[in-house]
């Protein structure tokens, strides 16, 4: 069974607050991209950017890439995606993932217990409530009792699971609709997309700097990647890919406490692999092939600052990018 091939961007974008933000998400279906997707970490939350993206791009497929399984209790993440069914019916796809310890834990103290069980449990807890079901069940990592979604959902969303490596990638095949990744190469696609297997969408956020100085683009590669890739999950994940090896002065030194010097250890080719930088052409260039490697759907998160440089940059990476 082939996978539609979509095209997403990242919302909501840098450089503009979210109320100034219609014209660029309106432009972003004219343009001929199919999807937003939103993120949650410690900015915006996950549902209201694509609230506003309903009705000001009321063509778009709106996606979480994601929301973590763990912070929002399972009756109230039903009633969040059951919202958004009702605001855009047929026009939503649930993202669900573990996030990670410093958001679940540090930031929200909540314990980071048996991950690929809380997804899982999420994911078929939400199976049941959004088709209306009352739900008395005792899952492994929580329970629920005597729960009925009150918002009847005309259409079920596809459910995609954030996942990094084998055990939550085939879970995202087995339970989920696809799989949802990030910080990865176009090349580590390839050793992806197969535990996933056939005819599941497969997502991507992608980072994208639209500048073209080398050594800006690394600098600010170097911040970012030490950032995500000091991460106990990411950590492992970039151990499993093979990349032991060159990040291994980036974990020794960021464990010794010295951030500048962590970051500047990260080498060139890593920065080069997982952050797309450079002109236009470049950059379609490099999200083809993320797409050519098994990517259905793309959701590039651009950098860049203000109104006019965001719409310029959407401008020139109208897809198809293949």
């Amino acid at each position: 069974m082939s996978v539609p091939q979509r095209w997403g961007v990242t919302i909501p974008f840098d450089g503009a607050p979210l109320h100034a933000q219609r014209e660029m998400i309106a432009e972003v279906a004219d343009l001929g991209f199919t999807d937003v997707w939103s993120s949650e970490a410690m900015g915006h939350d996950a549902f209201t950017p694509l609230a506003l993206a309903s009705t000001w791009a009321p063509t778009l497929r709106l996606g979480q890439a994601i929301v973590p399984a763990y912070t929002h209790g399972p009756a109230l993440l039903a009633q969040q995606v059951a919202s958004l069914c009702d605001a855009a019916p047929g026009r939503v796809a649930l993202g669900i993932g573990t996030s990670s310890n410093v958001i679940v834990e540090q930031w929200n103290g909540i314990p980071f217990d048996k991950p690929y069980q809380r997804v899982r449990d999420t994911v078929r807890f939400m199976r049941s409530a959004l088709a209306g079901e009352k739900v008395t069940a005792d899952y492994e990592t929580f329970s629920v009792t005597g729960f009925r979604l009150g918002v009847k959902v005309e259409k079920q969303p596809p459910i995609l699971i954030a996942a990094l490596r084998p055990g939550m990638l085939r879970l995202a095949g087995r339970e989920g609709d696809g799989a949802i990744i990030n910080w990865l190469s176009a090349d580590d696609v390839k050793t992806v997309a197969p535990h996933v297997g056939e005819g599941k969408e497969i997502a991507a956020r992608i980072f994208v700097f639209p500048v073209d100085d080398r050594d800006l683009a690394h600098a600010i590669g170097r911040r970012a990647i030490a950032a995500y890739l000091t991460v106990p999950v990411y950590a492992a994940f970039h151990e499993w890919l093979g990349r032991g090896e060159q990040l291994a002065e980036l974990w020794r030194l960021w464990k010794e406490g010295d951030r500048k010097a962590a970051s500047e250890s990260i080498p060139d080719e890593v920065v080069d692999d997982l952050l797309v930088w450079g002109s236009p052409e470049r950059i379609r260039e490099h999200l083809g092939r993320y797409v050519a490697n098994g990517v259905t759907t793309p959701a590039p998160a651009i950098f860049a600052s203000g109104t006019d440089q965001v719409l310029g940059v959407l401008r020139s990476l109208a897809p198809p990018w293949t």
